[in-house]
């Protein structure tokens, strides 16, 4: 039952922190182990991703800090806004990500959340912190880049 159709990703919430603050290496895929009012609460646009990040414990991959709001309509069921939430990879990612983040002391950061299928998932990128002069570079160079186009428009 495969189907040619092409795949459509809807963005649900993007951590545009995470590329100021540190160097993005690898990203993997990931799906999400959610109850029904997170979905919900998630059609309706109520992520943050910001100050998020990933955990191993127990040969398994952890969210933390994902802030989900309530779903408006909930009625007695709720969830914590907070709670950790699994994510779901292959074994062999599980074990190549143990690998770099215990033994070359980098993180795992969420940069994306999206639909893809009607599924909700979650982008991981390896992650190694950058200093504060790093940023500074980032931003003297964007600052660069965007003058260089206003000049290239202006001569036109």
């Amino acid at each position: 039952m495969t189907s040619d159709a092409p795949v459509t990703e809807t963005l649900i919430a993007d951590n545009r922190k995470a590329r100021h603050d540190y160097h993005l290496l690898e990203s993997f895929e990931a799906g999400i182990v959610l109850l029904g009012t997170e979905v919900k609460a998630i059609r309706e646009g109520r992520v943050n991703l910001r100050d998020s990040f990933g955990r191993l414990e127990d040969g398994e991959v952890y969210l933390h800090n994902v802030h989900i709001s309530p779903y408006s309509h909930r009625g007695y069921a709720t969830h914590e806004p907070m709670r950790r939430r699994k994510l779901l990879l292959h074994k062999r990612e599980i074990r190549k990500l143990i690998g770099k983040v215990v033994e070359r002391g980098m993180t795992l950061v969420p940069t994306r959340m999206y639909f893809s299928r009607g599924l909700v998932k979650v982008t991981v990128s390896l992650a190694k912190g950058k200093r504060t002069h790093d940023k500074r570079e980032t931003v003297r160079r964007r600052e660069a880049d965007r003058e260089a186009r206003a000049a290239m428009k202006e001569q036109r």
